[in-house]
């Protein structure tokens, strides 16, 4: 069997194809989360600490020295990437719990007991006539 054989086999399953395009929606959803925190949810919580902006926070490690750029310890772009995982993570969550209640069948009744074997039933007409 060919290589080129193999992989369309393996792409035609399906498997590839939803992965494929989970991965897709995975990107494009992300951003969404990421712009919702960076734009809407961030700067009201800047505003509440005092006006700081979260991508701007940073520790100074070494000034400049003539033209190189000082080092800087930037841990507000940390908590802000912090902050996206949070929220991406809820909200996969929450889309990941509403699939499977979805997919969740309700319970099936239980099943009415098999009737007892013919010899059985006559066992018992016998045994209800001998008490009368």
């Amino acid at each position: 069997m060919s290589v080129m054989k193999e992989i369309r086999e393996f792409a035609i399953k399906g498997n590839v194809v939803d992965l494929a395009v989970g991965v897709v929606i995975g990107a494009a959803f992300g951003k969404i989360v990421s712009s919702f925190v960076e734009d809407v949810v961030m700067p009201p919580l800047g505003v509440l600490i005092g006006g700081v902006s979260f991508g701007d926070l940073a520790f100074k490690l070494k000034d400049a020295v003539g033209s190189a750029p000082p080092v800087l310890w930037k841990y507000g772009k940390f908590l802000q990437t912090c902050f996206d995982f949070a929220i991406i993570a809820l909200a996969i969550f929450m889309v990941v719990k509403a699939i499977n209640r979805m997919k969740r069948e309700p319970p099936a009744a239980p099943a009415a007991a098999p009737a007892p074997p013919r010899q059985e039933v006559l066992l018992e007409e016998i045994r209800d006539l001998l008490k009368k």
